[in-house]
């Protein structure tokens, strides 16, 4: 990560509430070629989440605890605040002297923008206004929440105007927390209504309207320069698994997360027209 932070853009997008059983079922059955393509392999890692909810996860996940790789560690992380003892520090791993990655990137001249998803980004109240107080600049509304069934397309919009506002020399931090997988999400399964209300199904359905866009986000942030990219999720959620609902519970279902990072090619826009 030495080599990568002030050389490259950096693109954190975390799928909130996705399912890691889904995400590798919808990726083996090709029914998200805009994500598979970029996964090593075609295949999520299974990774254990930081957190069982949006908010503890993404606090972890600011400080540079990623998902955990599911397997016996330790594992060396991608970013972490210098602290002493550290057994997951190695030497590629970025460290900053900040209380959090935002700031460390900033600190290293990037440019840190949010652009939010869920309540906990909504910035309508202080708890609402943590998460995206940390950034240079943050993005929310309504369109963008779990309520909007075209709020993933609306967050893209939103990015590709950053990126075309921002002077082509300043690197880019950017963070997209995609609401379109948390509940509500019926609408997204056709034939769905109100009343038959969320499921596994509208679940896979939810994914399936997120990689038919995803394309537009990976061409916008490649059009500046080579990009180094992370797609997870932030903590699953039980749809009746063991006769639980939801998140913010211990259950395999939202413990067990999908995760992958990889290159985004440099692609200048006009050759992506």
């Amino acid at each position: 990560m030495n080599e990568i932070v002030g050389s490259h853009d950096i693109l954190l997008v975390t799928l909130d509430t996705l399912r890691f059983d889904v995400a590798a079922e919808l990726a083996a059955a090709g029914r998200i070629p805009n994500l598979a393509r970029h996964l090593p392999g075609g295949h999520w890692e299974k990774r254990h989440a930081p957190g069982s909810f949006t908010y503890a996860s993404h606090q972890a996940i600011f400080a540079g605890f990623l998902p955990t790789p599911a397997a016996p560690g330790p594992h060396p992380r991608l970013f972490a605040a210098r602290f002493a003892g550290s057994e997951t520090t190695a030497e590629g791993t970025f460290v900053h002297d900040t209380p959090d990655l935002v700031a460390g990137l900033a600190k290293e001249g990037y440019h840190t923008v949010c652009i939010g998803g869920v309540g906990f980004f909504n910035k309508q109240g202080p708890l609402g206004s943590v998460l995206p107080g940390l950034f240079q600049e943050s993005h929310w509304q309504p369109e963008f929440g779990v309520t909007s069934p075209t709020s993933f397309e609306s967050q893209v919009a939103c990015a590709e105007r950053v990126v075309r506002d921002l002077p082509p020399e300043q690197r880019l931090f950017l963070f997209v927390n995609v609401a379109a997988l948390h509940q509500p999400n019926w609408f997204h399964l056709p034939g769905a209504t109100r009343e038959s209300g969320d499921t596994r199904a509208s679940h896979a359905a939810a994914l399936e309207y997120v990689d038919r866009h995803i394309g537009r986000l990976f061409s916008a942030v490649s059009g500046r320069r080579r990009c180094f990219a992370i797609v997870c999720s932030d903590h699953g959620t039980a749809y009746g698994d063991d006769g639980y609902t939801g998140h913010r519970i211990g259950h395999e279902s939202v413990w067990t997360v999908p995760y992958a990072h990889f290159f985004l090619d440099h692609t200048p826009a006009e050759a992506a027209r």
